[in-house]
């Protein structure tokens, strides 16, 4: 019987480790995988395909999907949701952006889905979360953008249409919670 060291396996993760847990990846693949992340984060108004990314971090698209979603803890495109999202919400707490133009400057090709994503995400139309940001622009005048945005960023640990199924039968609050 051959040891797991000769046989080029992974090494197991340590005892410290979750029960269940996966190995830890490799460090040459979490950095492409940080890379695909990184362009997504600079341009998150493209379209990323798993194709595009998987081409940014060298790997086979199945292996990309898999080795993201287990480094990161959601898939490539919940996490390119997030991002688009987080953005909407500053523009529209920031700007006098009208809800079309930020729809089309954030990556959504179609303004309804746009409204429809944004609400089954936080909650709130972008008309309603706009109001709610111009009442209370005076609390967060001093609160640093970065640590707003961190605060405010949705959290789609689900799949927007099982949440939307999940909210229909009331038993998922929202994502976002107003921070105060």
């Amino acid at each position: 019987m051959t040891s797991r060291k000769a046989r080029g396996a992974r090494p197991l993760p340590s005892s410290s480790a979750s029960p269940g847990a996966s190995p830890l990846q490799a460090p040459g693949l979490l950095r492409r995988l940080l890379r695909a992340k990184d362009r997504m984060d600079a341009a998150s108004h493209e379209a990323w395909p798993v194709e595009r990314l998987a081409a940014v971090s060298s790997v086979s698209e199945a292996h990309f999907a898999r080795s993201f979603k287990q480094a990161f803890g959601i898939p490539p495109h919940r996490y390119l949701l997030t991002r688009r999202i987080e953005q909407a919400i500053g523009l529209l707490r920031d700007t006098g952006m009208s809800v079309t133009e930020i729809a089309y400057a954030t990556g959504w090709e179609s303004l309804g889905t746009f409204g429809r994503i944004f609400r089954d995400i936080t909650g709130r139309s972008p008309g309603a979360m706009r109001r709610e940001a111009q009442a209370a622009g005076h609390q967060f005048g001093r609160i640093p953008a970065c640590v707003l945005k961190a605060a405010q960023r949705p959290d789609l640990d689900i799949a927007v249409l099982e949440k939307r199924r999940r909210m229909a039968e009331g038993t998922v609050p929202p994502s976002t919670q107003e921070v105060l």
